[in-house]
């Protein structure tokens, strides 16, 4: 492989990536409370020498989390609960503790509080939501009060992380530093938080990544049909 090649992979490698991330994007657009990732691209330059031009390398460095919230759509559900402003919901899940901004819920056959994978919402303390199975007048106010014809039955909790996040699948974040429990957080009942993704700018941003893409493979298709010359013509005075 000629040096030329290697900087044109790597450019190549980053640009697969990133039109994979945008995909998966896509693919999330009507995920509720998901978060669109992005890519950051690092390039390093050097000096060539008087009279030539400089070399650079660019390579994708890291991804990007647009933790932007989603417009809020009303759907009348009683466990459909949505966060205004800061926050995260906290599931229980086999592997420990999980947040998630898609908030929604309902009443499994035990009378739990559950998520659409079985895993149990949490109140302001961390534990399980337990209602009576016949509960009916379910309301959860904004601070996240739950009652039941009246009679408080819980708070449903809302968290923030205490450092950075990452995904944990099923929509779902990691806190490895822990959360904080919000005093007074903004819960609104009957509504879900939609997808942050932008269909129209992420689909921009593909066919941008696959012009790039192409005109990479070009280049690198030209690079090895020089040094097959280079070689044959080495072949040739041998």
């Amino acid at each position: 492989m000629s040096d030329a090649s290697i900087p044109m992979l790597s450019r190549q490698s980053g640009l697969l990536e990133t039109a994979q991330i945008i995909a998966n994007n896509i693919a999330n657009a009507s995920t509720p409370g998901y978060k669109s990732e992005g890519v950051i691209f690092s390039e390093y330059v050097k000096a060539a020498g008087e009279g030539n031009p400089s070399l650079s390398m660019g390579h994708l460095t890291a991804r990007s989390i647009d933790f932007t919230p989603g417009v809020l759509r009303k759907t009348g559900g009683t466990f459909d609960l949505a966060l205004s402003g800061e926050g995260f919901f906290k599931v229980l899940t086999p592997e420990g503790e999980r947040l998630t901004r898609a908030g929604v819920f309902l009443l499994n056959p035990e009378g739990t509080v559950v998520d659409p994978n079985g895993f149990p919402l949490t109140d302001n303390g961390g534990g399980e939501i337990a209602l009576p199975l016949d509960a009916t007048n379910i309301a959860i106010a904004s601070d996240g009060t739950l009652s039941v014809n009246g009679e408080i039955f819980g708070q449903v909790g809302a968290f923030t992380p205490n450092g950075e996040m990452r995904r944990a699948g099923f929509n779902l974040w990691i806190s490895d530093e822990g959360t904080t429990a919000i005093e007074e957080p903004t819960i609104v009942q009957g509504s879900i938080e939609q997808s942050n993704v932008n269909p129209v700018l992420e689909f921009a941003r593909l066919i941008e990544a696959q012009r790039q893409f192409e005109a990479g493979q070009n280049a690198v298709q030209q690079e090895n049909e020089r040094l097959e010359k280079l070689i044959n013509a080495i072949r040739q005075q041998g």
